[in-house]
């Protein structure tokens, strides 16, 4: 609890007040009556105040001097945020928790401090070696083609021309950008505004008993490209991500290395698929739409639009009308 004695600031007159804990609680007056001077000016002020005063001398110097409100005790304050008045706007991804940026804060926090669990066992997931990755790959069914590719840009804007003529330089022939392949030796143009992902072709194998030597070197030479993680695409039917940082140790269910953009729904790395992380998904309902699917549209299936035809039909009779 809030607990304020004493108030003076502006025009309180020494009120003293409780606020309960956990619970919503609106301040309502005529205009002057001090409402902004209790909520801005004191209890905000002095929480803003005695967090900036927990900071060492050292960065205090460098952030504006609070001056404390005119009050006799405030108790049970803790640092506070204030979110100016404005109108209500139509985007859905501005929401109160990016407007005061407590929602880059969590992002963080989750980032950070979260234990990732494989989503298909619920178990933590791990750190997977090289030779379980290998062991992972040549397990799957004989005769098998698949690419490996090393993930180099995800989901960032530009051209990555010096990125691509690179590439060519080191030897690499083909490279996929927004899951279509594309040869090196081509004159690659990017929309510069526009997201893009490129993963690196290191090679082409077939899966059989005795891989070989080059397909431990192509592997090794694909995770030091991708920064731990590689993608294995099985002619384009199925993808298999690895990582030697975050890997489920009993379905090999395998993440990237978690970042604060992942918990973003403004990024389609973070996004939900199915909404692009706007929280709503429209479509048409069928049943609503069509009355009943034994009827062909002439005989009244959809309503709708032999009412539109209707009205159409009744406005071409008066425009023929008024003609003649």
């Amino acid at each position: 609890m809030i607990s304020i004695r004493g108030a003076r600031q502006h025009n309180l007159k020494g009120i003293n007040l409780d606020i309960p804990d956990y619970s919503l609680t609106v301040i309502t007056g005529v205009s002057g009556s001090g409402k902004s001077s209790l909520a801005f000016d004191t209890i905000y002020a002095e929480g803003q105040r005695r967090y900036i005063e927990s900071f060492s001398s050292y960065a205090r110097q460098f952030l504006e001097q609070l001056e404390k409100p005119d009050v006799d005790s405030i108790e049970g304050l803790s640092p506070s945020i204030s979110i100016d008045q404005r109108a209500g706007g139509v985007n859905p991804r501005s929401t109160v928790g990016t407007v005061t940026e407590c929602y880059d804060y969590l992002r963080l926090l989750f980032a950070r401090c979260g234990i990732p669990h494989c989503p298909l066992c619920n178990i933590v997931i791990e750190p997977q070696s090289v030779e379980k990755i290998a062991e992972s790959i040549t397990s799957m069914k004989e005769g098998t083609k698949i690419q490996l590719l090393a993930p180099l840009v995800r989901g960032r804007k530009g051209q990555h021309r010096e990125l691509l003529h690179d590439l060519a330089s080191e030897g690499f022939s083909k490279v996929r950008i927004n899951g279509e392949i594309y040869d090196l030796s081509e004159d690659i143009h990017l929309a510069r505004y526009k997201i893009h992902n490129i993963e690196v072709v290191v090679d082409r194998l077939q899966i059989k008993k005795d891989m070989g030597d080059r397909f431990i070197t192509s592997l090794n030479l694909a995770i030091d490209k991708g920064g731990g993680t590689i993608i294995v695409d099985t002619e384009g039917k199925n993808e298999l991500l690895f990582s030697t940082k975050l890997a489920c140790p009993n379905c090999s269910y395998s993440l990237d290395e978690i970042e604060p953009v992942m918990f973003s729904f403004n990024s389609p790395r973070g996004a939900c698929p199915d909404c692009s992380g706007v929280g709503i998904k429209k479509k048409i309902d069928l049943s609503l739409l069509i009355h009943n699917k034994e009827l062909s549209i002439s005989e009244g299936a959809i309503p709708v639009l032999l009412i539109r035809n209707e009205v159409f039909i009744s406005l071409l009779k008066k425009v023929e009308a008024l003609c003649s």
